[in-house]
């Protein structure tokens, strides 16, 4: 493995000028880790701006019922924490992307905060996505976190209230997550009215990268952000695909879930 993952930071800055960065999501363990590790280097070959790993957890955040199903199958098959790191430290050295870990912060406490930071980090993930992790609780964790070599992302939601999204955005080291909507992730037809207001917002109160995510799952959705955000993150309408194809094998969901991403971003060209 690369001594230094490539980092958010640059991988943004890269794609500056050609588009907005594609952010895929995928359940890690579903339908089993080859999957998982055959489909993060499909898409790396899209050239998304990061590619985010979930990991599964038995009581949903803020995941819909898609991203849910997939998270339930891969528990059944007794994923662990370690088995990820494993799956993800074969893998990491053969992807420019940076990955992203999804967690909940209980999965992280369970395991050890320091040893899972550092094993994180050892294992290639160049940021942690913790939607259960609000400011100023989040403070030591962050600092933890960027201690490891690891970028924090957090959320903020149309409903966070301005003083809140300004602490959330100052412990952002990686990229903001916006959520379009409140509520659980899943595929919608049309985004909320409101979504360019709030990113343009956001951006006042950082410089870091402006991600939006829930609901993005068609390619106007994604061309659409273009000019406002800087990159879509698509989670359940992939997942949907990998359920609909599961037993294909890895190659074959591989390669679905990478020309989906191609479909994603045909209309940003």
């Amino acid at each position: 493995m690369p001594e230094t993952p490539r980092s958010i930071a640059q991988s943004f800055a890269d794609l500056r000028g050609r588009g907005i960065g594609l952010v895929p999501f995928l359940p890690a363990g579903f339908p089993d880790l080859e999957t998982t590790a055959a489909t993060i280097r499909a898409i790396d070959a899209v050239q998304p701006a990061a590619i985010e790993i979930g990991f599964p957890f038995s009581d949903p955040i803020a995941d819909g019922p898609i991203i849910q199903q997939a998270f339930t199958a891969a528990l059944a098959r007794k994923i662990s924490v370690a088995d990820i790191f494993k799956a993800i430290r074969r893998t990491s050295a053969e992807v420019s992307a940076p990955l992203v870990g999804m967690l909940s912060y209980s999965i992280v406490y369970r395991y050890g905060a320091e040893r899972f930071f550092t094993d994180a980090r050892s294992a290639g993930f160049a940021g942690l996505i913790i939607p259960d992790l609000p400011p100023p609780e989040a403070q030591k964790v962050c600092d933890q976190i960027r201690a490891a070599g690891l970028d924090t992302i957090l959320l903020i939601a149309p409903t966070t209230t301005p003083q809140r999204r300004r602490e959330i955005a100052e412990l952002c080291s990686g990229f903001v997550y916006y959520l379009s909507v409140s509520g659980i992730t899943g595929t919608r037809d049309q985004l909320p009215s409101d979504l360019a207001t709030n990113v343009r917002q956001i951006k006042t109160l950082t410089d870091r990268p402006v991600c939006v995510g829930f609901g993005i799952s068609k390619p106007h959705h994604v061309a659409s952000l273009r000019n406002i955000a800087d990159g879509a993150v698509v989670g359940s309408a992939i997942v949907k695909r990998m359920i609909d194809s599961s037993t294909a094998g890895p190659t074959a969901i591989a390669n679905l879930v990478a020309d989906f991403c191609r479909q994603l971003l045909a209309e940003t060209a």
